[in-house]
Order: C-alpha cells, then sequence, then structure tokens
C-alpha cells in the first residue's frame, strides 16, 4: 500500500468537491456492456467548429466506419458510420447539446458488422512518421472526448511560433458520477500509454505528464508499472477536487504553470488530451479504425442497474435507459455530470455524440427557489478562475452586459462551483449564459 503526504498531493486555488460525487454507483461494476441498436442517427457536428459535409444520401449502402461526413474547413472533424446498413434519410435532428435541429445521418443497421474497406488494419507504429500520425487522427475524426470535442488534429498542429514542450494528460475525470475514464484506464492501461507516446511523437515533444485523482489509487498504480522504465513520462496524483481536470487547473497543478482564461495552453508550452483521446488516436493510428464509439456511465438514483456502456455514436438515449432499467418517476436527465451536463426537456429523440461522456438519471432532482444575493463571498472563494461570481450575476441579471464584460464575463468557463456552493440558490451560470449569449447578439448586429 503507497503512503503519501496529503499536502504533497498536486492541485489549484478555489474549486469544490461535493460530499458524496456519486461515483460509487459505478466504480465497482467492472463489466462494460456493449450496446447494439438497429439505428443510428450521426450529427454532421459532434465537434467544435464547422460542421462535416453529409458525403451520403438516402438509400445508400455503408459499412461500419466507413467516411459519410467529411470535415470542412480547418477547425472541423470527419463523420464515421457506427454500424453497417441503410441509410434511411439525411435530414435535421434535435441535437442533444445546443437543443437545436442540426443535419444528422440516419441508418438503419443490418446484421452485417464488418468494418468498412480499408479500415481495421494493423500497422507499425514504431516507424510510423508523425505527419501520418496526424493525417490518421484527421481521418478518424477524433475530438476531445473529456466534453470539449475540439478537433485533436488542430490541436496538434500549433503556430509556428508556439513550442509544445510538454503533453498533459488528463486522467482526473472530476465530473461527479461518472466513471468513464476510470474505466478505460483500469481496462486498457497499455493502449492509452501508448496513443500518449503517438500524440508525443507527433509533435516532437520529450516530455509528458498525467495527473490521476487521489480516489483512482488503483489507476495511479497501474500507470506507474508501466512508465517505470520512461523517465520522460511523469505521473501524479492529484487532490479530489472539481474542476481538477480543467485545463487550466490541470497545467497549474501539475506544471506550475498560469495563462489567462481566454488563453489556450499552447501559450505556456503545454497541450492537454484526456485519456479517451488518447486510446481513440492509439485505436486510429495502430488498427486505422475511426472514432465510431466510446464508454458512457449511465448513472444516477433514477436506473436500477447503473453501469458503464460500450456505445455506438449514435445511439438513442432510450436504449441506454432501458438497458441501465430506467425508473418511471424520473424528472430530470442531464447529458454529462451534474456540474457542466445539459438538462434534457425530452428524451425522445436524443443520442449519443462523441462528446457524451455521461447521463444521469434522477428521480427526485430538487426544484430549487432563487434568493437575491446575501453577499458571503462562497462563490468568490469557490471560482477556480478567480472571478466574482455574485457581482456577474447581479450585472448579468440587470441586462447590465458592458459591466459584465468590465467583470471578465468572458474569462467564465461555466464549471458550476459558483451556483453548487451558493446559499441563495442564485441561478449564477444561467445568468452567465444568458450574458454571454446576448453580447454575441450585440457583436454581431455591429
Amino acid at each position: 500500500m503507497l503512503t503519501r503526504v496529503k499536502s504533497k498531493l498536486k492541485t489549484f486555488v478555489g474549486g469544490i468537491h461535493p460530499a458524496d460525487d456519486g461515483k460509487s454507483l459505478t466504480r465497482d461494476r467492472k463489466e462494460v456492456t456493449p450496446l447494439l441498436p438497429k439505428t443510428v442517427y450521426l450529427f454532421m457536428s459532434q465537434h467544435i467548429g464547422a460542421p462535416a459535409k453529409p458525403m451520403v444520401k438516402k438509400g445508400d449502402i455503408v459499412k461500419k466506419g466507413q467516411l459519410i461526413g467529411e470535415l470542412q474547413g480547418f477547425i472541423s472533424a470527419n463523420v464515421h458510420a457506427s454500424v453497417s446498413g441503410k441509410v434511411v434519410d439525411v435530414i435535421p435532428w434535435p441535437h442533444p447539446v445546443t437543443g437545436m435541429k442540426s443535419p444528422a445521418v440516419i441508418i438503419e443497421r443490418t446484421e452485417d458488422d464488418t468494418w468498412a474497406e480499408g479500415t481495421d488494419i494493423v500497422s507499425d507504429i514504431d516507424s510510423i512518421s508523425p505527419e501520418e500520425i496526424k493525417q490518421r487522427i484527421q481521418w478518424a475524426g477524433i475530438v476531445g472526448l473529456g466534453g470539449a470535442t475540439f478537433p485533436t488534429h488542430v490541436k496538434l498542429t500549433p503556430p509556428k511560433d508556439k513550442t509544445i514542450d510538454t503533453i498533459v494528460m488528463n486522467g482526473a475525470e472530476c465530473e461527479p458520477f461518472l466513471t468513464c475514464d476510470y474505466r478505460l484506464m483500469m481496462d486498457k492501461p497499455h493502449e492509452i500509454i501508448q496513443g500518449l507516446r503517438l500524440v508525443m511523437k507527433c509533435l516532437g515533444c520529450r516530455k509528458a505528464h498525467i495527473g490521476i485523482e487521489e480516489n483512482k489509487e488503483d489507476v495511479y498504480r497501474l500507470f506507474k508499472d508501466i512508465v517505470s522504465n520512461d523517465p520522460n513520462i511523469r505521473i501524479d496524483l492529484l487532490e479530489v477536487k472539481y474542476p481538477q481536470g480543467a485545463e487550466h487547473q490541470l497545467i497549474k497543478a501539475l506544471l506550475n504553470r498560469e495563462f489567462k482564461p481566454t488563453q489556450l495552453p499552447l501559450e505556456v508550452g503545454a497541450i492537454v488530451v484526456n485519456v479517451g483521446t488518447a486510446f481513440a488516436v492509439y485505436e486510429a493510428v495502430k488498427f486505422k479504425k475511426p472514432l465510431i464509439q466510446r464508454i458512457i456511465t449511465v448513472t444516477g438514483n433514477g436506473v436500477e442497474r447503473p453501469q458503464n456502456f460500450l456505445v455506438r455514436l449514435g445511439t438513442p438515449v432510450k436504449l441506454l435507459l432501458e438497458a441501465a432499467q430506467v425508473t418511471p418517476d424520473v424528472n430530470k436527465i442531464i447529458f454529462g455530470g451534474p456540474m457542466m451536463g445539459i438538462s434534457q426537456a425530452s428524451i425522445d429523440a436524443a443520442v449519443t455524440v462523441k462528446g457524451t461522456g455521461g447521463i444521469l438519471v434522477q428521480r427526485d432532482a430538487h426544484q430549487w427557489e432563487s434568493h437575491a444575493c446575501i453577499r458571503c463571498g462562497r462563490c468568490v472563494d469557490s471560482c477556480p478562475y478567480g472571478l466574482n461570481p455574485s457581482e456577474l450575476s447581479i450585472v448579468c441579471e440587470a441586462k447590465e452586459f458592458n459591466l459584465a464584460l468590465e467583470n471578465n464575463i468572458m474569462e467564465c468557463k461555466e464549471c458550476g462551483c459558483c451556483s453548487y456552493i451558493c446559499p441563495a440558490k442564485r441561478p449564477i451560470v444561467h445568468l452567465i449564459k444568458f450574458a454571454k449569449a446576448e453580447i454575441a447578439k450585440q457583436r454581431v448586429k455591429t
């Protein structure tokens, strides 16, 4: 058993930690249950940036792994068929993140589940060039699987005037209730480390730091054993605190480097990749497999059997809820976790996307009554970006958007620490989101 001094755990200033993070519901369920849907709904926009262009039409027959959506522009990502079958339509479909209808390719699965020609091919990754690594990542449609969904090939193409000296791999999984990354780290540790090394090779970067929260000490020991003979990869235990896995906080904790919330990590010579992204990189480079599936945690007191599922992208959420045995008295379903997830108005048309790490199902979600700010300062203490959320919420509520800008509203990452800690139950993040949207509208007009 490892013994440590508590003060030596890496961390950052601010943040919160719920008394019950809900991870015990799925942490000890060792199996990852695969699901194969009859129909998938594949959005052309499952990433930050321009939507992909549909490459198929109604009536086409497609194979698993076939390119069905081609990236458009520099910041975009390819989309591939997650099943073999027939394209029954290419129509707008309700997107679970934006709430708006977005172009999607609908495929009815056939019994044939073989890979498309040119995919699922074993490659010698020891001799592969950095440029080919990046090309395969781009072709595979890999995006940040920690939730941000930023196209990975773009992240691995920093400006020529920026030098990247360290890759930071995020194994924190600080979002309460989610254990999809934990399960992946326990089941595929060698593949994740190999994916990290491929990212390092792609950027010509010799150093990497891996951050793992203390509540995953078994993962920490597993990874330490794998890289024990590699002096270029360092693994550190992090304090269990939210949002420990956010880029700014992770880089501060591991590297003691700071940069503005409006800046990218490359400003301090670092790039952050999630463990799920590293695994997807390994699959793409080693086997030429595109990103068509991921592990998703379905959890909460609204399901009888919370667990992790291996899910094909585009799978209807109803199928996952049925498999987890949803209870009839559910009153809230959230895509993601309780801190940064998005509550769904309806799950009738909801489907999974690349950024779906979890589905939180609740049957007794509280309906809080908001009150006036009592000026206690708890939100200021908890804000990991050093902002004044109470002041922001007041000026946003009053629609004083110029004052919101003066109070650095654009530096807010909407992590939810302030809303969680607020004794007055003020909808601080909601008000900030509203103000940002209104500011964006005003900028378009001018």
